[in-house]
């Protein structure tokens, strides 16, 4: 008889959760700012079409927000259900709440590195060609939330520059307002310098095999020969694929099911996604963010 009652009481669990999965009618995509919408929504159009086909949503909504604070807050707020964030927006996700996401894959390089680096480009024909020549210059980073484009500078850059803070050792810095504008801000003469992602495999005439550069020469925005690559940040963890935690256990298991095999059943539609050439993605969680999590908290506080 108590057998008997388990096993109902397991099926009902069972059927419970099926149910709950099958209750999640619109599936909220956030895409973070950094990029013109047009080509977000553009990169991110497979996505919707495959995660409706695959995986049974009635719905799935894309929402690029105008700055990675726009995704961060839908997914602390619970508006998102899945966005990829950079390594310091997760950490700024997790400071703020620790329960409201929960990391389950990351990007993989093509030479199998979970990491990619924050990349200080010039103009060419500014005459700099190495990082302290930025002394007394106008420093551009791309968004207050970005792991390369200002985290990860604002910590490690001090040591190439002889022990000096950043903002002690150039006349300003700024917002770029993403990575794209930051390096068109450059272009235009906006900032001397700026700090900007790349996969750092590859070689930096052709903006690396992933990244913003890479991307940018893609739609014709960039000529490489154009920049000069003034300084290379030490590795950073690829950012995470976050899915919202309050979610069932049944639909975390199967969006993540579907991202493990893109790369196999549409490399297109990952390469667009992802903006660029990698091997596919890799398990990760919480402990693979702790260092970037303790910068954040320790230099910029939340």
């Amino acid at each position: 008889m108590l057998k008997k009652t388990l096993l109902a009481a397991v099926a009902l669990l069972s059927i419970a959760a099926s149910a709950a999965a099958q209750d999640v009618k619109e599936f909220r995509v956030g895409i973070l700012g950094g990029e013109n919408e047009a080509d977000r929504m553009r990169n991110f159009q497979c996505l919707t079409e495959h995660m409706k086909k695959d995986l049974g949503f009635e719905k799935v909504s894309l929402f690029p927000a105008s700055d990675y604070d726009g995704v961060i807050q839908g997914l602390l707020g619970g508006t998102l259900d899945f966005a990829e964030l950079g390594a310091s927006g997760y950490a700024k996700t997790y400071l703020s709440n620790p329960k409201a996401v929960e990391p389950i894959l990351t990007t993989v390089q093509t030479d199998g590195s979970m990491g990619y680096y924050s990349i200080m480009v010039a103009r060419k024909d500014s005459g700099m060609t190495k990082v302290t020549d930025i002394k007394g210059k106008k420093l551009g980073f791309a968004d207050p939330d970005s792991t390369s484009g200002y985290l990860i500078p604002t910590v490690t850059l001090p040591a190439a520059l002889g022990g000096v803070a950043v903002k002690d050792y150039v006349a300003s810095t700024g917002f770029g307002g993403g990575h794209e504008n930051l390096v068109l801000e450059v272009l235009k003469g906006t900032f001397d310098a700026g700090t900007t992602w790349g996969s750092g495999v590859g070689n930096f005439k052709d903006g690396y095999t992933s990244g913003n550069l890479r991307k940018m020469v893609e739609k014709g925005e960039l000529n490489m020969d154009d920049l000069v690559e003034l300084w290379k940040s030490p590795l950073i963890p690829n950012g995470p694929l976050v899915i919202r935690s309050s979610l069932d256990d049944a639909t975390k298991a199967k969006v993540k099911a579907f991202f493990v095999n893109l790369p196999k059943e549409d490399a297109a539609c990952f390469s667009a996604i992802e903006g660029g050439d990698y091997k596919g993605y890799a398990d990760v969680n919480v402990d693979f963010y702790k260092p970037v999590i303790d910068a954040r908290k320790a230099t910029i506080g939340g």
